[in-house]
């Protein structure tokens, strides 16, 4: 079950964090991956990782929030079974004190770069008339985070952009679902709280850990099971849901 052979899958975001870890399942279960992230450095490390344990894996450094990279890449690519929108950046904030380029960032990134995907990719697909899509939203989009407003408009886009997308082009045999995680145990984690809290670091992680009902922080190899579910043939009845993969956050959270 859930195999890719013979499968072409474009991931973007897949340098680090959730994207990585879905490019390595992948690649494990047959596909041939291709890695999309901006950073050089973390695509070739990817790259690498799967490559030395047998994998098929090509890199493409390529900035999502612009249109014309992102078309070229695809373009190149040539067939599409699979896209996964992984590349995403987060932000601090309430409306007050988000500024108006903090709000153009997120966007260009989370939404445009989501929809510069989307714009190349279904084209692609419709001439094979067939393709799974999975984007990455967040449960910011079903429940209330504090100081995520931007982060919070962008990740409510993406689960509506799931939506139009699996609604248009169910008669080209076009899939298109999201998930939505709570805290994953990624860079940007450490890196936010190294930042923001320098010498309790320790004691921020856990309690940010702690937070959330199961106890604990998702790791990025989790949502990636999920995300392969989504997009295998044994998901093949599926088609515009969004899945919370939470750990209890969105109902358990008294």
């Amino acid at each position: 079950m859930f195999e890719l052979n013979e499968k072409i899958a474009v991931i973007t975001g897949s340098g680090s964090g959730i994207g990585k870890a879905t490019a390595l399942l992948f690649a494990k279960q047959g596909a041939q991956v291709h890695v999309i992230d901006l950073n050089e450095e973390a695509c070739n490390e990817t790259v690498k990782e799967i490559q030395q344990t047998g994998g098929k894996a090509v890199k493409h450094v390529s900035d999502v929030s612009n249109q014309q990279q992102v078309k070229e890449v695809f373009n190149k690519i040539g067939r599409i079974d699979i896209l996964v929108n992984s590349a995403g950046i987060s932000h601090i904030g309430n409306a007050e004190n988000t500024t108006e380029s903090d709000f153009d960032r997120i966007y260009n990134v989370n939404i445009k770069g989501v929809y510069n995907c989307l714009h190349a990719a279904v084209s692609i697909m419709k001439k094979n008339r067939s393709g799974v899509i999975l984007n990455l939203s967040s449960i910011a989009n079903i429940v209330g985070l504090q100081d995520r407003f931007a982060y919070s408009m962008s990740k409510g886009a993406v689960y509506a952009m799931t939506l139009s997308v699996a609604k248009d082009y169910l008669n080209d045999d076009i899939r298109c679902n999201c998930v939505s995680p709570a805290r994953v145990h990624t860079p940007f984690v450490d890196n936010f709280i190294k930042k923001n809290y320098p010498g309790k670091e320790e004691e921020m992680f856990e309690k940010l850990s702690k937070s959330q009902p199961i106890g604990r922080m998702a790791k990025p190899e989790e949502i990636a099971s999920l995300i392969l579910f989504l997009c295998s043939d044994e998901a093949s009845f599926i088609t515009g849901c969004d899945y919370p993969i939470d750990g209890g956050s969105t109902k358990l959270n008294s």
